[in-house]
């Protein structure tokens, strides 16, 4: 991030934002991948970014954290970070698809374009809740353009959720964009539409608070590490294995 338009100014206001969020005692920290696409609009860029996030993922827990979260909400890299970690790995999709399923029968998600729309449906099936999905619709304004105007963003965020409602039948929205997250807008959105938004980062950051405090962490039967690895193969001889 601290590479593209928004800058380290921009990964600070995000640190600040979930250090707000996060429960007395939790201290976050927002750690820029080394390398990668500017933003993220497809499954290409999501590839793209995969091999150094979850390096970085090892770094963090050797480094001595408690959990990890992935940056995107597409939560590129998740089953291979988890294969590679022990601590909790969160992908802020499925934190706040698995949180929206329980909030009424059906949820929406905001997405960034149509193009998205069948990869956050994916999404909804990898996490167990696409018969819990009412739709996804997109705002087309690209990531790297929703902080730009604000209030022009705020307004077609609210006319998209608007016709998740009205016309979908959701019962709670869900951002599906951690930009669109990172703007702090789902409380006042949701007073407006009249039914509760998550907030992806929101979301993520306090499944991976719960799932601490609670000592819990992903199953290795489910991820197990790697068998090359396993038998004392590191991560610059995969890349030859």
């Amino acid at each position: 991030m601290s590479k593209t338009s928004m800058g380290k100014t921009e990964m600070t206001r995000r640190e600040n934002l979930l250090n707000r969020w996060a429960f007395e005692g939790s201290t976050v920290k927002v750690v820029d991948v080394p390398n990668g696409p500017a933003s993220i609009e497809s499954a290409y860029e999501e590839a793209l970014c995969v091999p150094a996030t979850v390096e970085l993922i090892a770094q963090c827990e050797a480094g001595g954290y408690d959990a990890c979260i992935i940056g995107c909400f597409g939560d590129p890299g998740l089953e291979a970070a988890r294969e590679i970690a022990t601590i909790p790995v969160i992908g802020p999709c499925e934190a706040s698809m698995l949180l929206s399923a329980g909030l009424g029968h059906k949820f929406s998600v905001l997405t960034i374009y149509d193009s998205m729309v069948a990869g956050q449906e994916h999404l909804a099936h990898r996490a167990g809740v696409l018969d819990k999905l009412a739709s996804v619709r997109a705002t087309d304004i690209p990531v790297l353009e929703l902080m730009t105007a604000p209030d022009q963003t705020r307004d077609k965020m609210i006319e998209v959720a608007r016709a998740c409602v009205a016309q979908d039948r959701a019962d709670a929205l869900m951002f599906g964009c951690m930009t669109m997250s990172f703007l702090d807008m789902a409380d006042e959105i949701a007073a407006i539409v009249g039914v509760p938004a998550v907030n992806a980062a929101k979301a993520a950051l306090k499944q991976a608070e719960s799932w601490v405090s609670m000592g819990l962490s992903h199953s290795k039967k489910a991820y197990p590490l790697p068998s090359k690895m396993a038998a004392g193969t590191t991560f610059e001889q995969m890349r030859i294995a």
